[in-house]
């Protein structure tokens, strides 16, 4: 370790990515930290050595506030985790990981939150600079850490931010951010979605560029008016025309294209990625990147092989007039029917879903009602099969597959010219895979096995 240059201490709450990477970034700096976490695996020797700097974890408890000027507190400790509420009966400073970044960071900083599509929209902008050549830093709730993206020559960040993450957010001062949307999520940890909501809107305190969903019934520009420090600019985004300026849809002579105003930039059929959350994503993405100086033809040419990231609604084959799409991420109803929504073809019922895994006592009649007039075959799988099919209750034809191998040899029989082949389970996967990923990853090679 270093050796320090002051005598403030600070005490960081949570041995995650994000608290040691604080503790990497306070240590650079000379500065004076411990390191605390509940979880006994975080407290480990172990960890240190793994983790470095070389600081000893240690098991949180109120006692340790004694002494401290200051608190970061990593995404995953809830405000009303009791020492949080020890040290600010104290009177103790409480900030996190993002809050320090932003005093450090020397680039233009994007910022993104959502319930759905902000890793998506992220990793397409940082591609969008890359390939305009910008040296970009790509990361926070996503991938890596924000306090480990600082360096003197980066010209932009791109960071994903989660609600957890932008509690401790007083004035954010981004160059360019947005909410793709918000649904209802981590109720578990929010007494209501107003309060979820209210923690996603954070984001636009101290705002240059807002990029507004303009068909979220979330959105009141009172949000950012007066979060803001003077009045941000203002771009949206949606699916119908859009207004001069703005991006959005427009068709000419039967061919849908994505716009800016009445300029015509790409055309729908170009899109590497699938389905309409997607084109959301690539129009935010376009106005995030125009708010920070990206050129325009890097970035449309992103939007032609950029495929979406692992797991998430990803396009993996087209074969025969079928496309095949892996969003094994999604482990729960609503973000199933999320890719529903964004994959149906609206004239007819186009998807062949397969779905099911541990239900973890979900109910399925959301998904069960979201199936009619975009599902026309199902394929379950895994231990939720027949409780999802006793939802359904006949309403579609039902398969059964005792493999992921022999649903997607049951999916390909199905499936005929226009149609779509979703992988997205609504379940959890460890009744049959290591996790996620490895359950979308015998999806690809049953599908890559079929030729």
């Amino acid at each position: 370790m270093r050796q320090h240059v002051s005598d403030s201490r600070t005490l960081v709450i949570g041995a995650g990515a994000t608290g040691w990477s604080v503790a990497r970034f306070l240590d650079a700096r000379g500065e004076v930290c411990e390191l605390a976490d509940d979880n006994p695996e975080a407290v480990s020797p172990a960890s240190a050595v793994e983790n470095g700097p070389g600081l000893a974890v240690r098991r949180l408890d109120a006692s340790l506030l004694d002494g401290v000027s200051r608190l970061v507190v990593s995404p995953g400790v809830p405000a009303d985790h009791p020492v949080l509420m020890e040290a600010a009966a104290r009177g103790v400073a409480v900030t996190g990981d993002i809050a320090l970044f932003m005093r450090e960071a020397r680039a233009p900083v994007v910022a993104i939150t959502a319930s759905n599509g902000k890793s998506t929209v992220t990793e397409l902008l940082g591609e969008m600079a890359r390939a305009a050549g910008r040296r970009v830093g790509v990361g926070g709730n996503l991938g890596t850490p924000a306090l480990d993206l600082l360096a003197d020559d980066r010209d932009l960040y791109v960071l994903e931010l989660s609600s957890f993450q932008l509690e401790w957010v007083d004035q954010l001062d981004a160059r360019a951010v947005t909410i793709l949307n918000i649904s209802p999520d981590h109720l578990d940890r929010y007494a209501s979605f107003e309060d979820y909501a209210a923690a996603k809107k954070r984001i636009y305190r101290g705002a240059g560029t807002v990029v507004l969903n303009r068909q979220a019934d979330f959105v009141d520009q009172a949000d950012f008016a007066n979060a803001a420090s003077g009045k941000p600019k203002v771009v949206d985004f949606g699916l119908d025309v859009p207004a001069p300026g703005q991006y959005g849809l427009v068709e000419v002579d039967g061919t849908a294209w994505l716009a800016q105003g009445n300029r015509r930039l790409l055309p729908v059929a170009e899109l590497a990625m699938a389905g309409r959350h997607n084109i959301l994503n690539a129009l935010a993405a376009l106005a995030l990147g125009e708010a920070v100086g990206l050129p325009r033809a890097p970035m449309l040419a992103q939007l032609r092989v950029f495929r979406g990231l692992p797991h998430r609604c990803q396009v993996i084959a087209r074969r025969a007039g079928v496309i095949w799409v892996n969003d094994s991420k999604a482990t729960n109803t609503g973000a199933t029917i999320a890719a529903l929504e964004g994959l149906s073809d609206g004239h007819r019922a186009n998807l062949i879903l397969i779905a099911g895994g541990q239900g973890k006592g979900q109910d399925f009649s959301p998904l069960a009602r979201a199936l009619p007039g975009k599902v026309r075959h199902l394929v379950l799988l895994g231990e939720a099969a027949m409780v999802i099919a006793n939802a359904v209750g006949g309403e579609l034809p039902v398969s059964q597959a005792v493999d992921m191998t022999e649903a997607v040899q049951l999916a390909a029989g199905i499936a005929r010219d226009g149609d779509t082949v979703l992988l997205s389970p609504a379940c959890a996967s460890f009744d049959m895979f290591k996790g996620f990923a490895d359950r979308g990853d015998s999806f690809v090679d049953a599908v890559e096995a079929l030729c």
